[in-house]
């Protein structure tokens, strides 16, 4: 649940519409620590926002949909989802722009992510226009990320692969950044996720 009046606008965007090919399989119906991926990031996203959560859906739409059902929320179907994740996005973003102040992004297969890291983001944000909230790890700032109101326009002109990450660079926005190792754990290959899973176990 939002702890601050800024944070209450928020809504968490849950991206799990691609074909994941390097995966061989559809990714976001994998299992970790026995529960599908999309389903896992779903629950992270309804724990902190509840039913202002989107999950975008594309390849095989009905099986993911299925696997996170009956948690809170709402669907987002983008047909166009093999041209990239830059699609998945603006068809979400434009779903919510007249009613969300901003919007938390989170990938399914960072299966490392917890609640606690969702909740500060959307904490730390002030409910200024201009301000980004992005997550460093590994050297490099990414997703999860909070993009406000003011990024709207650009995120809904999104195609291709891009995911936004030119904004956390761009001159008009003031980026904070929130330091969370574990959202470097991303899931590409099934031995990826036989190697994260283990490492959980040990």
């Amino acid at each position: 649940m939002t702890s601050n009046d800024a944070s209450a606008s928020v809504f968490a965007i849950v991206l799990a519409a691609g074909s994941a090919s390097r995966f061989g399989a559809t990714k976001q119906l994998a299992e970790f620590d026995g529960e599908p991926l999309a389903r896992r990031a779903m629950a992270v996203a309804n724990s902190v926002c509840e039913a202002n959560t989107l999950l975008v859906v594309g390849h095989e739409w009905r099986a993911v949909l299925n696997c996170c059902t009956p948690l809170q929320g709402f669907v987002v179907l983008n047909e166009n989802y093999a041209s990239g994740v830059g699609s998945s996005l603006a068809h979400a973003v434009r779903a919510v722009r007249h009613t969300a102040g901003a919007v938390v992004v989170l990938l399914a297969d960072q299966v490392m992510v917890a609640t606690d890291h969702v909740q500060a983001l959307c904490d730390a944000w002030s409910g200024a226009a201009n301000e980004i909230i992005a997550t460093a790890y590994a050297g490099t700032t990414g997703a999860p990320v909070l993009f406000p109101h003011a990024c709207f326009s650009d995120l809904i002109a999104l195609s291709g692969d891009s995911g936004g990450r030119h904004l956390l660079s761009d001159a008009r926005y003031r980026v904070r950044e929130i330091e969370y190792e574990p959202a470097a754990v991303d899931i590409d290959t099934p031995e990826d996720l036989t190697r994260t899973s283990r490492s959980v176990r040990s």
